[in-house]
């Protein structure tokens, strides 16, 4: 497929760069700069087409093909330098370099061809309303709410976008509030049209002028009828449907058709892009269609398919567990209605039907997978192969973005754009994939902020199936289920031996680039693993406490690395040259000296032990593309021998600070030249460090645990002008930064000192009694969080009189900090009308709240 050229391209660009100093290029660059001309040429070539590609198949899989076979000559002839540094050229590269000429002809005349045809439409385009009618369930506060809007106060013309997945039930909604009584009657014109992708403006026109004056208008040109629908429209208090909008550019070539005319005229659009519906009107509420309830689900089975006959009891068990598995996605339970309306009502047939009820669905119905392959064959290049690699996931598996946008960085499919990172752009990329109702964020964190994604099981029913298809990825779910020949993608979701596996051969594996497990296992899935030379992800992180694979070493081509292992080894990890990202669950933290030598590495996380960096650490090369380390330990020594200096690019850190025993002192740490630091955490152990770091103005986000908390810390931290974010855990408060100061328990914010950015403050485990603040401290604070504050008396009322204040939230904390964020909340109520501040408590028992304070007053938290 197309989307491959952009995995080749970055493969080239990474070897052809000339910072990079992995290998010397010989005889063999001019042939490598001629193959990523050919490759950008044709990428460029395809992505200013008229025609889209996937209306012709057969050239769609040649480009993925050749690409494809450039990727394994490039990949094959760099892991072999690497590994024995081989003289010599590949020729291999001359014939796919011609091959890439040959298909960026053929997509030429493809549009020469296109750009000369007459344009068609879609069969679909333009569509009356059909007044057919649907049983409609589980709808009746939107259709309250929509109603409401649409026969509302508001004079000025509004535009009311109906929002969802395919399936969901936009038109259905749409449907009924167009034929509602009420609404017929307020508006002296309704109008219906289908768009579709493909659109046809001719026949919406002519559908919208059938609607309203009944007339057929045969001779006229596009522009005198959009003149003519203006005029009939004018003055007159008229409602539009226009269903199933997919583009901006048709809302672009339709909209002045609809005359402003200030008397309560109403456009309702469904799409299943946000961002179509954003474009149409920026200000107006998008109405997000939701899923169906499982009790909603079973009462529209019910309806669908005994109407208002009872249902039998012995098929109502199995009936549940129909509706249920469709998860609640209207569209799959009128399709498997449909089906059990047609089969006998026997125990037996219908349990056949709910032992895989979403293969029932797809095979008793292929309208049904067209729908919802409607929303992938519209997705832009870029994006196809980041929704393909969703398939690679379990069901129900909370997918967390981190990890899933360093996995799409490493397998190529992240065009840089110059301006942002390539996970900047990737974090884009996920975003837009929730925009067009293909992912869902399954949670946030605490900071509003999605935190972990997941697909509705039919989509990654479709996912998977197109995934296979295109020979992109495969899953293995079942011991049964077979691989195909030349393999780029396998996810591993069952537990079985690899080399037991009569399908499964090491030729048919030998091209694999990802390697993904999501089973518990307690040894090693299949030695055959270590010999898949060419791996760029190998995700072995469900593999519970193994040793270091030795063999892991040769599979030089790793880009992302995900283990669960005693330590990592002492040497020869620096082999891995190409390394972006090591996640390693470690439960010992010895750091290999090595690892600090790997100048391709952008992300290093610790899941288990920290990193422990040796004192005789010796600086030896700048990590320029290093954003993100957590769960590391570092000492003064290590500091002064220049490690902040050699990660420059710093993102995010996660620090926990030793001071050294021999000197029992610890020194000021400057951070300031880290000028990219965004997300800071600091933690001192035993409250050791009792100056204040010199943080970088660019800090966003801080956690602090476990420090001393002194009047001139909190000054510096008002001097920080983008802090947005500030938790402070298991920290103590002293007056003066001298050991001998005894621990304070009161924290006084002083006058003039101001967090002139931060919306989110976090306390957490404190043993303060007393805190001292008012509204000009915080003037931009949105959410107060205190966590376990056992000994707080009250929150400070002033706290309450900050305007951007929306939510105070209490945990385990005293009853009269509880009651003081009550009197705040009323007061907010009674005296200013404000009622959109929220207070959330969650209480304890008395007896282990008791329990608490003793262990606080007892010096620990």
């Amino acid at each position: 497929m197309a989307y491959n050229l952009q995995s080749l391209i970055t493969i080239l660009q990474g070897i052809l760069d000339p910072q990079q100093t992995r290998w010397i290029l010989g005889p063999e660059k001019p042939q490598l700069q001629s193959l990523l001309q050919k490759a950008s040429s044709l990428q460029q070539q395809i992505l200013e087409k008229t025609p889209p590609l996937t209306k012709i198949p057969s050239l769609e899989c040649q480009i993925r093909d050749v690409a494809n076979e450039a990727e394994d000559i490039v990949e094959s002839h760099m892991v072999e330098r690497l590994l024995s540094m081989p003289e010599g050229v590949t020729p291999d590269v001359l014939l796919v370099t011609q091959k890439l000429d040959s298909l960026t002809q053929q997509v030429a005349e493809l549009v020469e061809v296109e750009r000369n045809k007459k344009p068609t439409g879609s069969s679909w385009s333009g569509a009356s309303f059909s007044s057919s009618k649907s049983v409609v369930v589980g709808v009746d506060q939107d259709l309250k709410q929509l109603k409401d809007r649409l026969i509302g106060m508001q004079s000025k013309l509004e535009i009311l976008p109906i929002v969802g997945m395919g399936g969901i039930g936009k038109t259905t909604l749409a449907r009924t509030l167009y034929q509602d009584p009420l609404i017929v009657e307020h508006f002296s014109h309704l109008a219906w049209t289908t768009i579709s992708q493909d659109y046809n403006m001719r026949s919406i026109l002519l559908s919208l002028l059938r609607c309203i004056n009944g007339s057929d208008y045969k001779h006229e040109g596009d522009g005198e009828l959009k003149d003519i629908l203006y005029r009939s429209l004018c003055g007159r208090r008229y409602m539009i449907v226009l269903d199933d909008i997919w583009s901006t550019k048709f809302w672009d070539e339709i909209r002045r058709c609809f005359p402003v005319n200030n008397n309560g005229s109403r456009i309702v659009i469904t799409t299943r892009e946000s961002d179509v519906a954003k474009y149409a009107d920026s200000k107006s509420l998008h109405h997000q269609v939701q899923l169906l309830s499982e009790s909603q689900s079973w009462d529209l089975l019910s309806q669908i398919v005994f109407g208002e006959e009872d249902w039998p009891h012995e098929l109502q068990g199995i009936g549940e567990k129909i509706a249920s598995d469709c998860g609640g996605l209207p569209l799959a339970i009128n399709v498997i209605g449909g089906l059990l309306s047609k089969v006998e009502r026997l125990k037996g047939v219908w349990e056949n039907i709910g032992n895989d009820v979403r293969a029932a669905i797809a095979e008793s119905d292929e309208q049904f997978s067209n729908i919802l392959s409607l929303s992938y064959n519209h997705l832009p290049i870029h994006l196809k192969p980041c929704f393909l690699y969703m398939a690679a996931f379990p069901e129900d598996y909370e997918i967390e973005a981190s990890g899933l946008i360093w996995k799409w960085v490493t397998e190529g499919f992240v065009k840089s754009n110059g301006d942002e990172s390539l996970e900047e752009v990737a974090e884009d990329y996920l975003k837009s994939l929730v925009e067009r109702n293909l992912v869902s964020v399954r949670s946030y964190d605490l900071y509003g902020k999605a935190e972990t994604y997941n697909m509705h099981d039919l989509l990654r029913d479709l996912c998977i199936r197109k995934a296979d298809d295109e020979k992109f990825l495969h899953v293995k779910n079942s011991p049964e289920v077979r691989f195909c020949n030349q393999l780029r993608r396998v996810s591993i979701h069952t537990s079985y031996r690899m080399e037991d596996d009569e399908y499964t051969s090491s030729s048919e594996m030998s091209l694999v680039r990802s390697f993904l497990l999501f089973v518990k296992l307690d040894r090693i899935v299949s030695p055959m693993v270590f010999t898949l030379r060419l791996l760029r992800v190998l995700d072995l992180l469900e593999m519970r406490k193994i040793e270091f694979p030795e063999e892991i070493l040769q599979l030089v081509n790793l880009r992302y690395l995900a283990i669960d292992c005693e330590s990592l080894p002492r040497s020869g990890i620096s082999r891995l040259s190409n390394l972006q990202t090591l996640i390693a669950k470690l439960h010992d933290g010895s750091c290999p000296a090595e690892l600090w030598e790997m100048s391709e590495l952008r992300h290093l996380i610790m899941l288990g032990a920290y990193l422990r960096i040796e004192d005789d650490y010796m600086k030896k090369i700048v990590l320029k593309k290093l954003q993100t380390i957590q769960k590391m330990l570092l000492s003064p020594s290590v500091i002064r021998r220049g490690f902040l200096e050699s990660i420059p690019n710093i993102k995010s850190l996660q620090i926990c600070y030793e001071v050294e025993s021999s000197s029992g002192k610890s020194e000021v740490v400057d951070l300031s030249h880290l000028h990219k630091l965004q997300t800071l955490s600091w933690i001192s152990p035993f409250y050791q460090y009792l100056h204040v770091p010199k943080y970088p103005s660019t800090l966003r986000k801080l956690n602090l645990e476990d420090c001393v908390i002194t009047p001139a810390a909190t000054t510096a931290l008002c001097a920080l002008p983008n802090l947005e974010m500030l938790k402070i855990k298991l920290c103590i408060f002293k007056s003066n930064e001298t050991e001998e100061e005894e621990t304070n328990e009161e924290w006084e914010i002083a006058e003039g000192d101001e967090f002139s950015s931060l919306h989110f403050l976090q306390l957490h485990y404190l043993g303060l009694v007393r805190w001292k603040a008012d509204e000009t401290n915080f003037p931009r604070l949105r959410h107060l969080f205190i966590r376990g504050c056992w000994k707080l008396e009250e929150i400070p009322v002033g706290i309450g009189e900050i305007p951007t204040l929306q939510l105070i939230h209490l945990e385990y904390c005293s009853d009269s900090a509880e009651a003081s964020a009550k009197q705040i909340q009323e007061e907010q109520q009674s005296e200013y009308g404000n009622y959109d501040l929220q207070l959330r408590v969650v209480s304890i028992s008395r007896k282990r709240k008791e329990r608490k304070m003793k262990t606080t007053q007892s010096g620990h938290i």
